[in-house]
This record gives C-alpha cells, sequence and structure tokens, in this order.
C-alpha cells in the first residue's frame, strides 16, 4: 500500500468506524435500490383491445428489437481532501422501465387504431458522490443478465402467443355460437313453413270438404226437384187418364143414351105403326094386353111371330097378330150396329092406350 493512504495516517484513525458505517449505509442502500427496482420493473398487465374479424390476418414476424447495453457507473473519484462530514447519500432513484416493444396490431376495416400510451420516461438517476476517507470499494456494475432477458422475452411471446391462442378460441366459440344461432333461426324458419304448410293443407282440406258437402247438397237438391218433377208429371198423367176416362166413359154414356134413345125411338114407330094396323074388336072389358116375340130380318122383315102372353081375348090377339105381319118391313135404325137390339123384339100392345 503506498503512503498516500488515508488508513496509514495517524489523523484518520478516529473516523475509521464512521466511514465504516457510511460504507454499510450505502451496501444497504444499494440493494434496497436494486430489490425496488427489480420489483418496480413488474407492472401489471395492461389492458387489451380485442377486435373480432372475419378472416385472420396474416402473421408477421415481429422485429427483434436489441436492447442497448446499460451504461456502466462512473468510478467515484477518491477524494483529495478527507472532509469533516460526508453529505448525506441521496436515495437512488430506480431505473425508468425499458419500453415493451409494441404489439403488432392487425389493420382495421372501419376504426382506427389508438396510439399506444408511450411509457413516462423517467430521468436518469445521479448517484451521488461520496466522499470517503476510506478507500472506496470497486462498484459493482448492475448488467442485466441475458439469459433472464431472454426467459422474459420468451415468456412474453408464449403469453402474447397464448392470449393469440385464446383470441382464436373465443373467435371460434363466437362462430360457433353465432352459426348455432342461425342453425337454431333456420330450425324455427323450417317450423313455421311447416305449421304454415300444414295450415294450408288443413284449411285446403276444410275448402275441399265444404265443396263436396254444397255439391252433395246441390246433387240432393236435384234430385228432389227431379222427383218433384216426375211426381207432377205423375200426377198431371194420372189426371188427364182420369179425365180421359171420364170423358170416355161420358161419351160412352152419352153413346149408350144416344144408343137406348134411338132404340127406344124406333121401337115406339115399329108400335105405332103395328097399333095403327090393328083392327080392335069392340066392347072387351078392361085393358087386356098381348106380349108377341118377334123375329126380324135385316131391312125390317119378319121372319117369325109367336105369342108369348095371351090377353085372355083370342079376337084381341089374333087382331094384334094380324096387324104385325100387316106392317111388314118394320122400321130400322139405320146404323146397322143396332140392328141386334131389334133381332129378337119383344112387342107390348094394350087394348087401351
Amino acid at each position: 500500500m503506498s503512503s498516500s493512504d488515508p488508513r496509514n495516517c495517524p489523523h484518520s484513525e478516529p473516523k475509521s468506524l464512521l466511514a465504516g458505517v457510511l460504507a454499510v449505509v450505502v451496501h444497504l442502500l444499494f440493494i434496497a435500490l436494486l430489490v425496488f427496482g427489480v420489483s418496480w420493473k413488474d407492472h401489471p398487465p395492461e389492458g387489451m383491445m380485442v377486435d373480432i374479424w372475419t378472416e385472420l390476418p396474416k402473421s408477421v414476424p415481429e422485429p427483434v428489437k436489441t436492447q442497448a447495453p446499460p451504461k456502466q457507473p462512473k468510478p467515484v473519484p477518491e477524494p483529495v481532501k478527507p472532509e469533516p462530514e460526508p453529505p448525506k447519500p441521496e436515495p437512488i432513484k430506480p431505473e425508468p422501465p425499458k419500453p415493451e416493444p409494441p404489439k403488432p396490431e392487425p389493420p382495421k376495416p372501419e376504426p382506427v387504431k389508438p396510439e399506444p400510451q408511450k411509457a413516462a420516461v423517467a430521468a436518469p438517476v445521479k448517484k451521488p458522490d461520496i466522499a470517503m476517507k476510506q478507500k472506496p470499494e470497486p462498484v459493482k456494475e448492475n448488467k442485466p443478465d441475458p439469459e433472464e432477458q431472454k426467459k422474459k422475452e420468451q415468456e412474453k411471446i408464449k403469453e402474447q402467443e397464448k392470449q393469440k391462442e385464446l383470441e382464436k378460441k373465443k373467435e371460434l366459440e363466437k362462430k360457433k355460437e353465432l352459426e348455432k344461432q342461425k342453425e337454431l333461426e333456420k330450425q324455427k324458419e323450417l317450423e313455421k313453413q311447416k305449421e304454415l304448410e300444414k295450415q294450408q293443407e288443413i284449411a285446403k282440406q276444410k275448402e275441399a270438404e265444404k265443396q263436396k258437402a254444397l255439391e252433395k247438397q246441390k246433387e240432393l237438391q236435384k234430385q228432389k226437384e227431379k222427383e218433384l218433377a216426375a211426381q207432377r208429371q205423375r200426377e198431371q198423367e194420372a189426371k188427364a187418364q182420369r179425365e180421359a176416362e171420364a170423358q170416355r166413359a161420358a161419351q160412352q154414356a152419352a153413346a149408350r143414351n144416344q144408343v137406348t134413345s134411338e132404340i127406344g125411338k124406333y121401337k115406339a114407330l115399329i108400335l105405332a105403326k103395328i097399333r095403327s094396323r090393328i083392327v080392335m074388336p069392340p066392347d072387351l072389358p078392361g085393358n087386356p094386353v098381348a106380349e108377341f116375340s118377334v123375329t126380324l130380318l135385316p131391312g125390317g122383315d119378319i121372319l117369325d111371330v109367336r105369342l108369348s102372353k095371351s090377353s085372355g081375348h083370342a079376337a084381341f090377339d089374333s087382331a094384334v097378330e094380324r096387324a104385325i105381319f100387316l106392317s111388314k118391313p118394320l122400321p130400322l135404325p139405320p146404323d146397322p150396329t143396332l140392328f141386334n137390339e131389334f133381332r129378337n123384339l119383344n112387342i107390348t100392345v094394350h087394348y087401351r092406350e
């Protein structure tokens, strides 16, 4: 050791205890700063905005940013003159957190992407120059461990991949839900269409049944009308037949009456002709009656005369018989169909009319 070392000086021995205390305090503060800086860099996860895309964008490789090596702290120069009391060390401010590389956001069609907030950059920490009588120990450089940085970067990449996978899963789930909803809507629409078709078929069936019922009613009505018309026609025919029969009967009756009247007329003529030829015997008592059966020939000639009932007076009977023969030919009707009524003629002659 050189003769300029203050610890070998006889005047610096009383203050060696204070210097040691200060050194311990500085080391403790340095360790606290290290711990605080590590814990201060652990930020809570920032909020994320998730965009739903119909098609996933093509992945863009993230640019790997090389972090600049931290600046090495300048060595504290040894004081030339010892100071009676060293100034109190200012608290060492933690180093500002290094901004994380921004995540590549996919381009949006309409909404404007919000600009990422820039991390507040803290001012560089000024380390106090501590004047120590004691020989300063070499300050350890706080160099970041590259393996830890790689691990952190890998963890960040893994977290990002996990988040992307979660987003993809969510998008797939949303797509599946949308597809399920669409399927349900399609099924509901199909069911509604089927119900409408069923209702239309039922309505058509009802209409067809109504039409059939109306047709049956029309047919029954036509049949009834036909039956009524046939019945009226039968009644009219029966009435006409009855009228015709009545007319024929009346005609026949009239013809019979005419025949009877004709027969009676000619019988009266025959009787009158016979009476005009009788020579009546005088002074016969009472009103004797002689009946004769006369057989005639066509034209009025007499074929045969027989006495069917005597009057009781032979003179009167013979006088009537002579008158019958004298009256030939007897008058007959011109209708030859009436000759049968005169073929066998019964003649009754009274003495007094």
